[in-house]
């Protein structure tokens, strides 16, 4: 079975709908020992069929529109950060303390890009908040890459160790997570939701999501791609975060387009929150398992005041096993995973050529969306998606075969690149590569500083 109909498949599509797909591959696109260009053309390929067949179905459209998924726009899409410019300005994608390490047995891959994930790595080192990359470097050297692991995970910092494919196969949380389809899938409650207006067939361009509200409280950088892909498609996307914990500027630009931006705290303003819920189709969240449930915003708890709502969650490692409750990023999963052992050369580690896993699960995630609001569309009951980067991972390593790479030539990225004014500054910018027939070929509008809008609709 090829990756776009395991994918199409793990969201609950219909197979039939998957002859509307046509590929355009590209030789030189995403190039690695793994497949990730398959698993790239096939998270992009699924999240346009959903899109395309939720909007033959509010339409009343007779087919679904076809989908065209291009290696090159892909391959693009999956860069977003690396390739976009402000005012010029290339993006800074990892601080200095974010790195793999030499360990006196081998080597941790670390993860600081945010102040506090910084204090507490130099905290659990023993070092001062002055230290610099040289003394982190000392300090790992005379230690045991899982001791390091373990100390860092224990003050709440972001450290893992690199394990082989092996390795990480006999790890506990590699078999809860090879246990789990690949896309989690539930129904929530039977009160019905609202009933979705129905979409002018000759509108051009067709918004499947248009009039859907979606409450985004993700973080770098899967959940908000997921997000930023639903807001593409006509949604009215509004992020939240904590007012103490800012986005880093430059990925908040990449991944902010379509969308606002509000600050909501949700220990001290719940009634903020609650009104927005009582109108929202999608809450959508990045954060730890059960990091968000003190605010009463597990999935069943969100349902029983919010009937037909739609909640989707991504995380790490996913919610099971040893390492549920853990802090992980994209890198940190592809040294656990074997994946960076993978990549890498003479003995030392790789790394993908993109940060796939996070793409990949965004568009997985935001493809499951549209699928659950096409099957709301019939029942009237909401749903709960769960992916898990650690699971996309182990789809990567062990499940999706090569396919063949004849094709046109690269294209290169600049044939995907827009540019437009924004109160950031002049962005350089990745067009979406979610694409079929008569679909949006752009974002409405750029995204806007960190919190500059007001928490309500």
């Amino acid at each position: 079975m090829t990756a776009i109909k395991l994918a199409w498949s793990a969201v609950g599509g219909p197979p039939a709908a998957l002859e509307r797909v046509t590929t355009v591959v590209r030789e030189g696109a995403l190039t690695a020992r793994l497949p990730v260009r398959e698993l790239a053309r096939a998270c992009t390929g699924a999240c346009a069929l959903a899109a395309a067949e939720l909007g033959a179905r509010r339409a009343g459209l007779a087919a679904v529109p076809g989908v065209r998924v291009d290696d090159g726009a892909v391959a693009a899409a999956f860069h977003s950060e690396r390739l976009l410019r402000i005012d010029g300005r290339a993006p800074v994608a990892f601080a200095p303390l974010s790195r793999f390490w030499r360990a006196a047995d081998g080597w941790v891959r670390s993860h600081a890009n945010y102040p506090h994930h910084r204090a507490r790595l130099l905290g659990a080192l023993g070092l001062p908040d002055t230290a610099s990359a040289d003394e982190v470097a000392a300090r790992i050297a005379g230690r045991c890459a899982l001791d390091v692991e373990e100390t860092v995970h224990g003050a709440g910092g972001l450290a893992v160790a690199l394990r082989r494919p092996r390795e990480w196969a006999r790890h506990a949380q590699a078999a809860e997570v090879a246990a789990r389809p690949l896309v989690e899938r539930g129904r929530l409650h039977t009160a019905r939701a609202r009933v979705l207006p129905p979409l002018d067939p000759a509108a051009a361009p067709l918004l499947p999501a248009a009039g859907l509200r979606v409450l985004d409280l993700t973080r770098v950088l899967a959940g908000p791609v997921a997000t930023r892909t639903l807001a593409l498609l006509g949604a009215d996307v509004l992020r939240l975060d904590p007012p103490h914990l800012p986005e880093p500027a430059d990925q908040h630009a990449d991944t902010g387009f379509g969308k606002r931006s509000a600050v909501l705290d949700l220990a001290t303003d719940p009634g903020v929150f609650e009104d927005l819920l009582a109108s929202a189709d999608v809450v959508v969240t990045g954060y730890r398992p059960g990091a968000l449930d003190r605010f009463g915003l597990h999935p069943e708890a969100l349902a029983g005041r919010r009937p037909g709502l739609v909640v989707a969650q991504v995380s790490a490692w996913g919610a099971y096993g040893p390492w549920a409750g853990r802090r992980g990023f994209d890198s940190l999963v592809q040294a656990a995973t074997g994946i960076a052992a993978t990549e890498g050369t003479a003995g030392r580690p790789g790394a993908l050529p993109a940060q796939a896993l996070d793409h990949g699960s965004g568009l997985l995630l935001a493809a499951a969306v549209l699928r659950a609001l096409t099957e709301r569309s019939y029942d009237g009951c909401g749903r709960h998606v769960r992916v898990a980067l650690a699971r996309t991972a182990h789809w990567l390593t062990d499940e999706i075969r090569p396919e063949p790479a004849a094709g046109a030539g690269d294209e290169g990225p600049d044939a995907r690149l827009a540019e437009t004014d924004s109160r950031l500054g002049r962005l350089r910018y990745v067009l979406p590569p979610v694409s079929f027939a008569g679909g949006p070929a752009d974002w409405a509008r750029p995204p806007v500083p960190w919190g500059s809008d007001t928490a309500r609709w």
